[in-house]
């Protein structure tokens, strides 16, 4: 089955088509064509993502990355089309909200061929509504002209399936070639229940998957997300958007001096670890935030060096607890298998102290977690979620942008 993905959910504009094969137990996955394109070099000047401005980027990028993508699988043919006028009246309307996008769209499929593709998956929710609605718009304009079944996907279900997707061991033929990893995926001997521990600049939260596709939510974030704490601590250290990765770099740099100082040095900031001790599984970052706002605040001339003190100490006490808050949930689960995902799995920190607390404490809980590719918003990781529906015929026509979608309930 070969599945061409949508995802707009923030601010990446990313297609993927992906052939797919095997069961929900068995699968395997070779990545035909990617093209992703980022738009954070444009909302840097707001300090985060500007919605409208998202919407725009996505109307304006959506078909000279499906051209991209399409000729990277070797599925764009060039051939003049003739679209009927009720077809290309059905289209308007679909795409009337999305300005500039109808008249890039039809100039388009008007000189290709319909690939041979056999569904359409798109991200449906959570994420920003402006921004999920272009990507929706131009899925359903794709699947009305090319006759192809739409499934529509949950984007933390995409975070979970990426993560426990696991490099195919290449043949000798691929390993002669120049193809990345992330073209030959597999997801096989899964041992139930899942764990996921959803990690992102929207989301914190622990979800438990006791059988394919059903979900169960056993912890959440009170307050901020995990990565909206780390954003929110950057502009309060005055460091550039995005702020995550500017924190983590200042850690990691501070982290690799001390360890090669054979005395050390003693930190001067000591941060709250939030709801650390507290019987459940839900978590806290907006006291630890304000922490930090309130440390700021007694110390306002921070040098440089103490900046990478702080960034330090906050990227500790996030790891502590979001590790502590995920061994209390697979204590209390039983689960066999714990996975991470999310945009903030890519911190250099917190994968290397879970890898390292998963062989101490839990050595036989099978761990997994994504390539760095796939940990950010991306498509590959919906046409996996698109696969799993599909299997079950979960297609649908008229597909909503909402941007607050559940995955899980609380039991």
């Amino acid at each position: 089955m070969k599945i061409l993905a949508i995802e707009t959910s923030c601010d990446e504009t990313a297609i993927a088509i992906v052939e797919a094969e095997g069961n929900e137990e068995r699968a395997s996955f070779t990545v035909l064509g990617n093209t992703l394109l980022s738009q954070i070099e444009i909302h840097k000047e707001y300090g985060g993502v500007f919605p409208a401005l998202a919407k725009r980027e996505h109307a304006k990028n959506l078909v000279p990355i499906l051209e991209a993508a399409l000729e990277e699988a070797e599925l764009l043919h060039e051939d003049a089309q003739v679209i009927s006028e009720e077809t290309r009246s059905a289209i308007t309307k679909i795409l009337e909200r999305e300005p500039g996008l109808e008249e890039q769209f039809f100039e388009f499929v008007s000189e290709c061929e319909p690939p041979a593709i056999d569904a359409i998956a798109v991200t449906a929710g959570p994420g920003l509504e402006p921004a999920l609605w272009v990507g929706i718009n131009f899925a359903k304009a794709l699947a009305l002209l090319w006759d192809k079944p739409l499934v529509a996907v949950n984007h933390m279900e995409g975070h979970i399936l990426a993560a426990l997707a696991q490099p195919e061991a290449p043949s000798i033929k691929n390993q002669a070639s120049n193809k990345s990893q992330t073209e030959k995926l597999e997801i096989k001997n899964v041992e139930m229940p899942v764990l996921a521990l959803l990690i992102s600049g929207g989301h914190t939260e622990l979800v438990l998957m006791k059988e394919w596709l059903q979900y169960e939510l056993i912890g959440r974030t009170r307050d901020d997300a995990v990565g909206e704490a780390f954003d929110k601590v950057a502009r309060m250290l005055a460091l550039p958007y995005p702020g995550g990765p500017e924190i983590s770099r200042l850690a990691e740099d501070l982290r690799s001096n001390l360890n090669a100082s054979s005395q050390g040095r003693t930190l001067e900031f000591k941060l709250p670890r939030p709801m650390i001790n507290e019987a459940s599984c839900d978590f806290s970052f907006a006291g630890l935030k304000t922490a930090v706002l309130y440390l700021l605040k007694d110390n306002p001339n921070i040098t440089e060096d103490e900046k990478s003190r702080m960034a330090l100490e906050f990227e500790n006490a996030v790891t502590e607890v979001l590790w502590k808050k995920t061994s209390r949930a697979l204590e209390e689960t039983g689960a066999q298998t714990l996975v991470i995902g999310g945009g903030v799995s890519a911190n250099t920190h917190i994968r290397r102290a879970f890898t390292h607390s998963m062989d101490t404490t839990c050595p036989s809980v099978q761990f997994r977690i994504p390539s760095a590719a796939l940990t950010t918003d991306n498509a590959i990781m919906i046409a996996l979620a698109g696969f799993y529906r599909a299997l079950r015929k979960e297609f649908i026509t008229d597909i909503i942008a909402n941007g607050n979608l559940s995955l899980a309930k609380k039991p």
